[in-house]
């Protein structure tokens, strides 16, 4: 059986006109690190600033303050990147032994309680 040229060519152009119109399945785009780093970063500060409300003396500090734990941590669930971010700082730049002056901890419950309220 022998198909004729001009069907063959409409077949043909049916075929190039059918894989043209298919939209593309992947999309590639250059990305910065920062930009895949973000969510983890956020997450990490998250987790630094709650290990510190779960610090014994940190506890002891709040709750002389009149603050729970619980209250706290859910503070800091309600927080902005931004404002984890700079605890986050805040807390790599305290003292080694950990003794946190009263301007931190009045700094710490600040942001706590200005989140407290936008909330």
């Amino acid at each position: 059986m022998k198909i004729q040229p001009s069907l063959s060519r409409r077949l043909i152009a049916m075929l190039v006109v059918a894989m043209s119109v298919q939209a593309p399945l992947a999309r590639a785009q250059i990305v910065t690190t920062a930009e895949m780093t973000a969510p983890d970063t956020a997450e990490q500060d998250r987790a630094k600033v709650r290990d510190f409300l779960e610090r014994a003396n940190v506890k002891e500090r709040l709750q002389a303050m009149g603050v729970s734990g619980v209250l706290a941590e859910d503070r800091v669930a309600a927080l902005s990147e931004d404002e984890v971010h700079t605890l986050a700082q805040r807390i790599d730049t305290l003292p080694a032994g950990g003794n946190l002056s009263n301007t931190d901890l009045i700094i710490i419950l600040l942001v706590a309680i200005l989140v407290a309220i936008a909330i």
